[in-house]
């Protein structure tokens, strides 16, 4: 995306700030916020009352996979799944994504497996192109049952772009698949198992997980933290507080997705952010029979949101917070300072002169959030 600096004015706005709502004018200049005014402006783009909000950071979503794979055993090619990912996340108001990239699977034929260095060069390539209108950065999702995992890892360790690295063990029988009957379910219908498969893969997973997880993750959790990178660090699918500890002694500082409220609980305890999916959110409770986002909300143990597999779920997430006792400005954060804050993007996140002219048109019809419009950099991009 070209960086043009041509100063943006804008009036008669809802500007959802960190701590309140102000009705007044914005202004950019050289791509950064400029001016934040209360009352009615005589010149600017009239919003006709719509909120401004901060342009959304997601830190976790897999959406590139459904453009990779638009059904099973139809493979995209690379640069067009990225560009039609791209879009989707703009006109759902993320103007930072970390695309979240799985290092190994549990099933040894996946296309996950296949994509990593593809898709990771093809972000590259699209926006050294110019062709993407969101900023990518990279999540490294590791698998730790993966048997080369370290070696899969190694090249991506220079990678300016990578912003969060994840430790997940999705071995069935514990975390989010605690439920084999819940497991069983899913993969059987998203990945087309036969039930003859799903318990000859179970013993090969339970065997996979006892030889390399726990040596994979400690190394993984060296490479992060070697030659100075301190690369943020994630638990993920945390179910009891002892999973918890585990994170904390490696120096993780997100729980994604934790699983019970014991280990919410318990995170938090510690320090940890957690993020919760904003699809949970949205449906109403979790695909995988875990606890709700909405019970965590309401006991005020939720950071965070990820719109995981469906981007436009993020902000539609943040506004349904204030039915359980969530401020405007404190659910919006949820979906923007908080994150920008937990992966040190200091630049952006927030409505404030100095940072970074990121921003959204949000009207809100019939309770839906709508996003009208999206600037990156003080450019119109949506």
């Amino acid at each position: 995306m070209k960086n043009f600096s041509a100063p943006v004015f804008i009036r008669n706005a809802r500007l959802v700030l960190h701590d309140q709502i102000l009705s007044g004018s914005l202004s950019t200049g050289h791509g950064r916020i400029s001016s934040i005014d209360p009352g009615n402006s005589n010149s600017g783009d009239d919003w006709e009352g719509d909120y401004l909000i901060p342009g959304l950071v997601e830190i976790h979503t897999d959406n590139l996979e459904k453009h990779l794979m638009p059904r099973p055993k139809v493979n995209w090619p690379v640069l067009p799944a990225i560009i039609a990912h791209d879009a989707q996340v703009i006109a759902a108001g993320i103007t930072t994504v970390l695309d979240a990239l799985s290092v190994g699977d549990i099933d040894p034929d996946s296309l996950r497996n296949q994509s990593l260095q593809p898709c990771a060069q093809g972000l590259a390539s699209a926006a050294a192109a110019g062709l993407l209108r969101a900023e990518h950065l990279l999540h490294l999702r590791l698998e730790l049952a993966e048997p080369d995992l370290p070696g899969l890892l190694a090249p991506f360790m220079l990678d300016e772009r990578l912003a969060l690295v994840s430790l997940m063990d999705h071995t069935p029988g514990q975390r989010q698949w605690s439920d084999i009957d819940h497991y069983r379910t899913y993969v059987t219908g998203k990945r087309g198992w036969s039930h003859e498969k799903v318990d000859q893969m179970l013993a090969v997973l339970a065997e996979r997980q006892q030889r390399h997880v726990a040596e994979n993750r400690r190394l993984a959790v060296a490479m992060c933290g070697r030659d100075g990178r301190n690369l943020p660090l994630a638990s993920h699918d945390d179910t009891t507080p002892e999973h918890v500890l585990e994170g904390v002694a490696d120096g993780v500082c997100i729980s994604e997705f934790p699983t019970t409220i014991a280990a919410a609980r318990a995170a938090r305890e510690h320090g940890l952010a957690v993020v919760m999916g904003a699809p949970n959110c949205v449906r109403g409770g979790s695909h995988s029979g875990n606890v709700s986002a909405a019970e965590l909300a309401r006991e005020g143990l939720l950071d965070m949101f990820s719109s995981d597999y469906v981007p436009s779920s993020l902000l539609q997430a943040a506004f349904m917070l204030q039915q359980y006792g969530y401020s405007l400005p404190e659910a919006i954060a949820t979906v923007s300072a908080t994150p920008a804050a937990a992966i040190a993007l200091d630049d952006r996140g927030q409505i404030a002169t100095g940072l970074r002219a990121d921003f959204l048109r949000v009207r809100v019809h019939d309770g839906i959030p709508v996003v009208l419009g999206v600037w990156r950099s003080g450019q119109r991009v949506y």
